[in-house]
């Protein structure tokens, strides 16, 4: 299973994501300042980066759960992608998830995605830290 999550501060703002990869016991963890941009933007950033770690771990069976209800929507054609500067983001996140033979993205409340929205949270702090020194 693995939680992913974007945000940004202004929108667009200083922006990063978090992502969670549960497998087995262990617990792998992704994080970064994506620099000015949107919460979209970084929202399917956290999404393609956990699929990138998942597919690098060899896992076959995923299940992802955001609480962006517009990317999850999109993921599964609920919604189309209109935002010229998401469809790259949202092809790369399809072709990505295609290479799991058992793929789910669900969408969950904030409260259930805690984590990588703090490591969203922590990188973006991190970088303000940084640029104010």
């Amino acid at each position: 299973m693995a939680f992913a999550d974007g945000g940004s501060r202004g929108n667009p703002g200083p922006a990063a994501y978090g992502a969670v990869l549960e497998q087995d016991a262990s617990e792998v963890t992704l994080s970064d300042y994506l620099g000015i941009t949107t919460n979209n933007v970084a929202e399917y950033t956290g999404l393609v980066k956990v699929l990138e770690k998942a597919a690098e771990l060899g896992i076959k069976d995923l299940e992802v759960r955001m609480d962006s209800e517009l990317v999850v929507k999109q993921m599964l054609g609920q919604y189309r992608v209109r935002n010229p500067g998401l469809i790259p983001l949202y092809e790369k996140a399809k072709m990505l998830s295609s290479r799991f033979p058992n793929f789910r993205i669900i969408h969950v409340r904030r409260e259930y995605n805690k984590k990588a929205d703090q490591l969203a949270n922590q990188a973006m702090d991190t970088a303000t830290r940084r640029a104010q020194t």
